[in-house]
């Protein structure tokens, strides 16, 4: 019952914003977002904690300040996302602008498969959905939410341009199949993660443990792994920023997965840094505990090795 209560809350707010510009929908979800900072006891505390350890010269006013602008941003990014969907791809191009396609193109290339990264960070699910209509569509790695009604209407937008979704659980040999037909896979790889395929990196100097996929699966095939972010534009619309590579490690170093994982969160903690009201402060990030350190269970053979082997 409480899902489809959420699922009709979800469907009456689509009804009702859909005519709306997305300029609009920021000017509404902003003051939503901020109303969810006075009522979210316990999420504005740990985005507050959180942003005091990050940035230890910070103020406590400061810090507030950041986490209230994060709520807000929440706020909006929930109303924008539903808006999304079902939105014709002519209307979708018309709200982006791009920078770095350039880096993808030469990735395929390469004939190796390309990985994309990023965080929960701007506005994610707006690269899910413009970057195929730039370029190519790709597969996205993901949980399902646990409201399967929910979870269908994300899907729904997260493929509407082309693209297909793997499952997190699972989804290892999928992803290998994908990468060695030279295509793309996206992960996000800023939250925390137990179990034998987390690995302990250092972000914002504290340990975090991470996924390891994503730097074994580089490994092994010889995958371009690129970062991706999405930020907002004045006038309800959205800039796709595609970095340059993030290069390997040295094929003899001896820690070659922590090391590229590193390499990658320090991407993410960049851009964090320069905008931190667009990362999702209210996630408890750093919990390192029975993190599998020396061998995480991802790294399972050099790279060129096919799926199964």
């Amino acid at each position: 019952m409480r899902h489809r209560l959420e699922y009709l809350l979800v469907r009456m707010v689509q009804g009702l914003i859909r005519p709306l510009p997305i300029a609009a929908l920021r000017a509404i979800g902003g003051p939503l977002g901020l109303l969810a900072y006075a009522l979210d006891r316990r999420h504005r505390r740990i985005a507050i904690d959180n942003l005091a350890t990050a940035f230890p010269t910070r103020s406590p006013r400061e810090c507030r300040r950041i986490a209230r602008h994060v709520f807000r941003h929440i706020g909006r990014l929930l109303l924008e996302v539903l808006k999304l969907d079902g939105m014709p791809a002519s209307d979708l191009l018309a709200l982006i602008e791009s920078d770095g396609d350039d880096h993808v193109r030469e990735a395929y290339r390469q004939g190796r498969g390309v990985l994309f990264f990023s965080g929960h960070f701007g506005y994610w699910e707006m690269f899910i959905v413009g970057h195929p209509l730039r370029v190519a569509p790709f597969s996205y790695v993901e949980r399902p939410l646990d409201n399967p009604l929910l979870y269908a209407v994300l899907s729904r937008v997260r493929s509407q341009t082309g693209n297909t979704s793997i499952a997190r659980q699972g989804g290892v040999r999928r992803m290998l199949r994908e990468l060695l037909a030279n295509r793309a896979v996206a992960l996000l790889i800023d939250q925390h993660l137990h179990g034998p395929d987390a690995i302990e990196v250092q972000f914002f100097g504290r340990p975090a443990a991470t996924t390891s996929a994503l730097a074994a699966m580089a490994l092994r095939t010889g995958a371009v792994v690129i970062p991706t972010f999405a930020l907002p534009l004045p006038g309800g619309r959205y800039r796709l920023i595609v970095e340059h590579p993030v290069p390997p490690p040295a094929s003899d170093a001896p820690d070659a997965v922590r090391e590229f994982t590193q390499r990658c969160t320090d991407v993410i903690e960049m851009y964090v840094r320069r905008y931190p009201e667009l990362w999702l402060w209210m996630h408890r990030r750093w919990r390192v505990t029975g993190v599998a350190a020396e061998t995480p269970a991802a790294e399972v053979a050099p790279a060129g090795t096919p799926p199964g082997a």
